[in-house]
C-alpha cells in the first residue's frame, strides 16, 4: 500500500495483528484499486460522471440537492472540520444523525477531510454513545440538532471528545466561508481506515469493525455492480440507518456509485416510507423482512408499483414473505446475507436466479463454503458453519474476539447454512439459535417460516427453551394479524399448521401470543430476550 495519510495513527495501531486478519481477494479487475484512494472523492466522481453535475442526488420532503451541490457543500463542511475544528487525518469523528441529506453531506465531508467516520444510530442513549466514544477514542462530533442532548450527556463521561458541532452550527460555518471556497481532499491511502462500524451489541459489548477506503468502494463494485443494476434513472429509499452498513450501502454508497438519487421520508415509520415511495416514484427499496411485511399491509393504500429493485438483509427472508411481496407487487425481493464485519452483502441472487427461501450464491469477488467443527469443508447437503472471504473482511478495533471470527484466513459469520447441489446457500439458523430437541437439530427460521404461512400470523419468532425430558423444546412467539383473537383453539390450530408444513417433530410445543417482538434499532430480532421468558 501507499504510505498512510493519517497523522493520527490510533486506528492503524489498534488493528488486529496480521496473522489474525482474513485473507483478502482482489482477483477481479474492478477490485484493482490504486494506492491512493479517497472513497468520498471517488464516489462523487462516479456520481457526477454517471448522472451529470445537475443529476438529482438527495431528495428531502421540501428540498433537493444535485450531485455537484453535494460535492461543493461537503467540501465546505470538510474545510470547517479542518480549519475551525482542528481535524487532522486519522481523527475519529462521531456522526450522530438520522437518515437525512445532512447526514449524507457530513459523511462525505469527513472522508474528504481524512477523518474516520463513526456513525451511530439516532436512538442511542448517552451511555451507549459514551461506550462508542471511549472505545474509538473519538475526538470530534457532528451532531444533528435534535439529537444533541444525548451527545452532550455522553461527553461528560468521556475524555477524548473535545470538538462538537451541531448541524445548524456546521451549516452556518460552511455558509460563512467566502464564495467559491473549495477544499483539496486528503489523498488517503486505499488502506487507510475510512470508517468504524459498531455492531448492534445484542449479545454483549459492541465491536468496532474497521473498514478501509477500498472496502467502501468494494461493496459497490461487488454486490451492487453484479446484483442491483442501479443507474441515474433510479430513486432509492429505505429504512436501515446509515449508521448500519446495510443502510450505508443502500442509501449512500450504491446510489452514489451509480449516480442514482436517494429520497428520505419526512419521518420514521412505514406509513411515511410508503408515502415517499408513491410521491417520489421510488424504484429501489432497502429494508428488512419486517419492513416488507409492514408495507404489504399498506399496499392497498399507497402506489408501490414504481419499485423494481427490492433488497432484503439484516435477517433471513422467509419464503412466505418473498412470495407474498411478489404476488402483491410483481417484484421479487433480492435476499442477501451480509455483516457489519464484512461491510455488506456477500451472498445473494437476483432476477431469474432467485430461489425463494435460499439466500443465493457467493457474490462475484467472494468465496463461500460450509465448514465443520474442525474447519473441514463439508459436502453438499451437509449443515455447518458459513465461512467466507473476499475483498472485505473482519478487522475488529482492539478486540480479542477477532480470533473467533477469523480462522485460517476465513471469516466465520456465526451462521449455520447448507449448500445444495446447484451451489445455492440455504440459511438454517444463527449458530447460537440452533435448537436441539430430543436429539433433533431444528432451525428456528424454518419453524418461523411455517408459522408465517398461516393467515393469522403477522410475525413469529422461535427459540429453544429448557425441557427436562427433551433437553430443549421449540417455543414460538406470535404476533397476530388484525381480526384474529388469541385463543387456545388458535394456538392448537397454529401448532397443527406447522406439523402439516414441515416435519411434525419441529412444531412449537409452546406458543405464546405477543403484542410485538423485541428488536434492535436496525430491525433485527432479539432472540436472547425471548429466551429469558418463562
Amino acid at each position: 500500500m501507499g504510505a498512510s495519510a493519517h497523522l493520527d495513527p490510533f486506528v492503524l495501531d489498534h488493528l488486529p495483528p496480521p496473522e489474525q486478519q482474513p485473507d483478502f481477494l482482489f482477483d477481479r479487475p474492478e477490485l484493482a484499486y490504486p494506492d491512493r484512494l479517497n472513497a468520498g472523492v471517488e464516489l462523487l466522481r462516479r456520481a457526477i460522471g454517471a448522472a451529470g453535475p445537475d443529476g438529482r442526488a438527495l431528495i428531502d420532503f421540501d428540498h433537493e440537492f444535485s450531485w455537484s451541490r453535494v460535492d461543493a457543500i461537503s467540501g465546505r463542511m470538510a474545510r470547517v472540520l479542518v480549519e475551525q475544528m482542528g481535524l487532522v487525518p486519522g481523527n475519529r469523528v462521531l456522526l450522530h444523525g438520522p437518515n437525512s441529506s445532512w447526514t449524507v453531506l457530513a459523511w462525505f465531508a469527513i472522508l474528504k477531510a481524512g477523518g474516520v467516520v463513526v456513525a451511530t444510530m439516532p436512538m442511542l442513549r448517552a451511555a451507549e454513545l459514551a461506550t462508542v466514544v471511549n472505545k474509538a477514542k473519538i475526538s470530534h462530533a457532528l451532531v444533528y440538532d435534535a439529537l444533541a442532548e444525548a451527545v452532550t450527556e455522553a461527553r461528560a463521561d468521556t475524555s477524548s471528545l473535545t470538538h462538537v458541532m451541531t448541524s445548524a452550527e456546521l451549516q452556518k460555518a460552511a455558509q460563512a466561508l467566502p464564495p467559491g471556497t473549495g477544499f483539496d481532499a486528503v489523498a488517503t491511502a486505499a488502506e487507510d481506515p475510512a470508517l468504524i462500524a459498531f455492531t448492534s451489541g445484542t449479545t454483549g459489548q459492541p465491536k468496532g469493525c474497521v473498514h478501509f477506503h477500498r472496502d467502501v468502494l468494494a461493496m459497490a463494485d461487488t454486490f451492487a455492480k453484479h446484483t442491483l443494476d442501479l443507474g441515474p434513472q433510479d430513486i432509492v429509499v429505505g429504512t436501515p440507518p446509515i449508521a448500519f452498513t446495510f443502510g450505508l450501502g443502500g442509501l449512500v454508497v450504491f446510489p452514489a456509485s451509480a449516480g442514482a438519487a436517494i429520497a428520505f421520508a419526512p419521518r420514521p415509520g412505514f406509513d411515511a416510507l410508503a408515502e415517499t415511495i408513491a410521491r417520489c416514484k421510488a424504484t429501489a427499496l432497502f429494508t428488512a423482512p419486517t419492513g416488507y411485511r409492514a408495507l404489504l399491509k399498506l399496499a392497498d393504500q399507497h402506489d408501490l408499483s414504481s419499485l423494481r429493485t427490492c433488497v432484503s438483509a439484516g435477517e433471513a427472508l422467509p419464503a412466505a414473505t418473498s412470495d407474498a411481496w411478489h404476488e402483491a407487487t410483481g417484484a421479487r425481493i433480492i435476499d442477501g446475507i451480509g455483516s457489519t464485519e464484512m461491510i455488506h452483502i456477500f451472498i445473494s441472487a437476483s432476477g431469474e436466479d432467485i430461489r425463494p427461501g435460499s439466500t443465493g450464491k457467493a457474490v462475484p469477488g467472494y468465496e463461500a463454503r460450509i465448514v465443520g467443527e474442525t474447519g473441514e469443508t463439508l459436502t453438499q447437503g451437509e449443515t455447518g458453519r458459513l465461512a467466507v472471504r473476499g475483498p472485505t473482511g473482519c478487522r475488529y478495533l482492539d478486540d480479542p474476539r477477532q480470533a473467533a471470527y477469523v480462522q485460517n484466513g476465513w471469516n466465520l459469520t456465526g451462521d449455520v447454512y447448507r449448500l445444495d447441489e446447484d451451489g445455492y446457500f440455504w440459511f438454517v439458523a444463527r449458530a447460537d439459535d440452533m435448537i436441539i430437541s430430543a436429539g433433533y437439530n431444528i432451525g428456528a427460521p424454518e419453524v418461523e417460516n411455517a408459522l408465517l404461512r398461516h393467515p393469522a400470523v403477522a410475525e413469529a419468532a422461535v427459540v429453544g427453551v429448557p425441557d427436562d425430558e427433551r433437553g430443549q423444546i421449540v417455543k414460538a412467539f406470535v404476533v397476530l394479524n388484525p381480526g384474529h383473537v388469541r385463543t387456545d383453539a388458535l394456538r392448537c390450530e397454529l401448532q397443527d399448521h406447522v406439523k402439516s408444513v414441515i416435519a411434525p417433530y419441529k412444531y412449537p410445543r409452546a406458543l405464546q401470543f405477543m403484542d410485538a417482538l423485541p428488536k434492535t434499532q436496525t430491525g433485527k430480532l432479539q432472540r436472547f430476550r425471548l429466551k429469558g421468558d418463562p
